[in-house]
C-alpha cells in the first residue's frame, strides 16, 4: 500500500460489501504473514469508524515448529489493537500426499465454524493481487486451481453454510503491503512453506513478476438462478425454455450448482459430464439422468432436481442423533434442530409406512422421486414422522436455496 493507496482500496471494498450498522462481529482470517496482518490493521480502521467488533481467527495447522510462536504472535497484535482473537488447530494425522489441499480445506473448516459460532456472516481473507496471478500461473502449468474472487461464500460445507469470504486486498500487489507495513514500524512472519519449491504454488510464486497491476474480471452474478424455484423437499426447478435461451456456459454453470445443491454433495460434478447433460437439456424430449448425487428430470416445460435416493447408500450416510436443545445438518441440505427429547434423523426410504395417516397421504402428493430422501424423524418413542408433511418434534430450515444464490453470486453483500 503505497501510501493509502491500498488502505484506500480496502476500504471501499469495506464500504460496498458490508453494512455498517450491523450487530455482528467481523471475522478476520490472521495468519501472522504479511498478507493477512495488513488486512487485520486496514480492517481495524474500518470498524473502529463503524462501531463493527473485529475477531481475528488463527489456525494452528501444526506442520511447523514454530505454529505455536506465530499463533502468540498473533494474539499479542490483536490484543494491541483491541481486536478479539481466537486460537484454531487443525489435529490429527496429517496425508502425506496432497499436504497443501488437505490443510487449506481443513483450514476453512475451522474457520467457518469458529466464526459461524461468534455470529459472523462475513470472514476477511488477506489474498492479494500475487494471488490471482500465482493462480494463473498454476492452471497454465496443468493444475485447476480457481482464481481468487473479491466475494464469494465459504468453501466448506455444511460448516461454512451462511458465510461469506471477502478479499478486500484483491487488487492489491504483495510487495505494496509490505512497504507499507515497514514504513507503520510492523513486522510480519515469513512461513518457509512460501518458498519451498516442492509445493506448486511456492514455485508459481517464485517465477512471479514484482511490477504492475493485475487486471481480473469482476463478479458477475449468474442472472439464471434468480428463475430458480425451490420445493420444500429440498428440490431445485427452473424454466427449460430459459435454460436453452441462455449463454452455454451460464447453463453449464447453472446445471452444475443445482445438481450439488440439492444433491447436498460437496464436490461438483466432471465439466465434460455436466456439459453433455445441458446439451440434451437445451435439446428437445424428456430426459432423466443422474449427477453429482442428484436426479434429473426434464419434459418441455421446467428441470427438476432432487437428491437422487441411492445416495445415502453409497455415501454411507449415517443417522444423525441429535440430544435435546442440540441441531445438525442432514444430508446437507437441512439444518435439524431437536425440540425438547432427543430424535434421530433418517432417510425415508423404508419408513414411510410408520408415519401418520395424514402425512402418508401428503406424501402420495409429492413427486416420487423426492420421496425417499426426505428427513425422517425418529422419535425417542420411535415414533416418525417428516417436517415437510406434517407436525413433527423437530424444526428444520431448508438450504439449498440459500446456497444455490450464494454460489450463483445472487448475494452481493453482507446478509443481515
Amino acid at each position: 500500500m503505497r501510501g493509502v493507496s491500498g488502505e484506500g482500496a480496502c476500504r471501499r471494498v469495506l464500504d460496498r460489501r458490508l453494512l455498517a450498522d450491523s450487530p455482528r462481529p467481523i471475522a478476520v482470517a490472521l495468519s501472522g504473514g504479511g498478507d493477512s496482518v495488513a488486512l487485520l490493521l486496514a480492517a481495524r480502521s474500518w470498524a473502529q469508524a463503524h462501531g463493527r467488533r473485529l475477531i481475528a481467527l488463527t489456525v494452528d495447522h501444526q506442520l511447523q515448529s514454530q505454529s505455536r510462536a506465530w499463533t502468540e504472535a498473533c494474539a499479542r497484535l490483536a490484543k494491541r489493537i483491541g481486536a478479539g482473537f481466537q486460537a484454531l488447530a487443525w489435529e490429527g494425522p496429517k496425508p502425506a500426499l496432497g499436504l497443501p489441499a488437505a490443510a487449506r480445506a481443513a483450514r476453512h473448516r475451522l474457520l467457518a465454524d469458529a466464526a459461524r459460532s461468534l455470529g459472523a456472516r462475513v470472514l476477511l481473507i488477506g489474498h492479494t493481487a500475487d494471488d490471482v496471478l500465482e493462480a494463473r500461473a498454476m492452471r497454465a502449468a496443468g493444475a485447476t486451481t480457481p482464481e481468487p474472487r473479491e466475494w464469494s461464500p465459504s468453501p466448506a460445507w455444511p460448516e461454512g453454510r451462511g458465510l461469506f469470504l471477502l478479499r478486500p486486498l484483491l487488487g492489491v500487489r504483495r510487495a505494496e503491503l509490505r512497504d507499507w507495513l515497514t514504513v507503520h514500524g510492523e513486522a510480519w512472519i515469513e512461513d518457509p512453506a512460501n518458498a519451498d519449491p516442492r509445493f506448486a504454488r511456492a514455485r508459481a510464486r517464485a517465477g512471479l513478476s514484482h511490477a504492475g497491476e493485475v487486471v481480473f474480471a469482476p463478479d458477475v452474478p449468474l442472472a439464471i438462478a434468480g428463475l430458480c424455484r425451490f420445493d420444500p423437499w429440498g428440490g431445485v426447478a427452473f424454466p427449460r425454455a430459459a435454460f436453452r435461451a441462455a449463454p452455454r456456459a451460464e447453463a453449464q454453470r447453472l446445471l452444475g450448482l443445482a445438481c450439488v445443491c440439492a444433491g447436498g454433495g460437496v464436490r461438483p460434478p466432471a465439466s465434460a459430464a455436466r456439459d453433455r447433460l445441458s446439451e440434451r437439456l437445451r435439446g428437445e424430449g424428456e430426459v432423466v439422468a443422474t449427477l453429482a448425487g442428484s436426479r434429473i428430470q426434464a419434459h418441455d416445460e421446467a428441470v427438476r432436481i432432487v437428491r437422487e435416493a441411492g445416495e445415502a447408500r453409497r455415501g454411507g450416510l449415517q443417522p444423525l442423533v441429535l440430544a435435546a436443545g442440540a441441531s445438525g445438518v442432514w444430508d446437507g441440505r437441512f439444518e435439524v434442530a431437536a425440540g425438547g427429547e432427543g430424535l434421530e434423523v433418517r432417510p425415508l426410504r423404508g419408513l414411510a409406512r410408520r408415519l401418520p395417516e395424514d402425512q402418508q397421504r401428503a406424501l402420495a402428493r409429492m413427486p416420487a422421486a423426492a420421496r425417499p430422501a426426505l428427513p425422517a424423524i425418529v422419535a425417542a418413542d420411535g415414533g416418525v414422522s417428516c417436517p415437510q408433511l406434517g407436525v413433527s418434534p423437530a424444526r428444520m430450515e431448508r438450504l439449498v436455496e440459500g446456497r444455490l444464490r450464494a454460489a450463483a453470486g445472487l448475494v452481493e453483500r453482507e446478509p443481515l
